[in-house]
């Protein structure tokens, strides 16, 4: 059952590593497929070994309904994300450095460039540290995400988000891509931030962007 939707995963796992987000078995994707039913991927598995028949389906206590697998480990704090965030209907979690590395020293990365704004929406805030595998993490994300689509986990990664499965790898991809362009310009001085105003008149341009 969802076969398609579990190759769309799958795929996305494997783009995680193509753009260097994760290594091994580290993150992890999830899907909402129905009413309380989610489709997530299996705990560590690399996903170079993993077939679409290893995600597994969950209810909104996290019992496998259907499957073999073990979900994932952060499945209570991904189920907690869907229920309190009725228009996500994808997460993927990674561990990508440039993002991370950001978050191990500030409390936020500004929306200061173009892509960083299209793909999440505004400021990716900081969250507090808390430990993996604990709802805490989804607790923190509801918390913290305010309107961007992605927060830093301090100390841990990302959780990034979307309507669909390509509006949550558009934003874990583009947040890298924003965070290490903002190391790399801190490193010849300051980055000013763009007036509000400005953040607005970008997120309009995207009405006319794609096909």
């Amino acid at each position: 059952m969802y076969d398609e939707i579990k190759k769309e995963m799958l795929e996305a796992c494997l783009k995680m590593k193509e753009y260097k987000l994760i290594s091994l078995a580290g993150g992890n994707v999830a899907v909402r497929v129905g009413e309380k039913r989610y489709l997530v991927t299996p705990s560590a598995i690399e996903y170079e070994k993993m077939t679409y028949e290893d995600i597994v389906m969950i209810d909104e206590n996290c019992n496998v309904v259907e499957g073999n697998r073990k979900p994932s480990s952060d499945s209570s704090a991904l189920v907690y994300i869907f229920e309190h965030k009725p228009e996500v209907n994808a997460i993927i979690h990674t561990h990508q450095p440039y993002a991370t590395a950001v978050g191990m020293v500030q409390e936020k990365l500004p929306a200061c460039m173009v892509t960083l704004i299209d793909a999440c929406q505004g400021d990716v805030v900081v969250a507090p540290w808390t430990p993996s595998s604990d709802i805490g993490m989804g607790k923190l994300c509801v918390e913290y995400g305010n309107e961007a689509r992605a927060v830093i986990m301090k100390r841990h990664g990302v959780i990034a988000y979307g309507p669909s499965l390509d509006d949550a790898i558009f934003s874990c991809v583009y947040l890298e891509e924003g965070a290490k362009t903002y190391v790399l310009a801190r490193l010849i001085g300051d980055v000013t931030e763009l007036p509000k105003e400005e953040i607005i008149r970008e997120l309009g341009g995207m009405d006319r962007y794609g096909q």
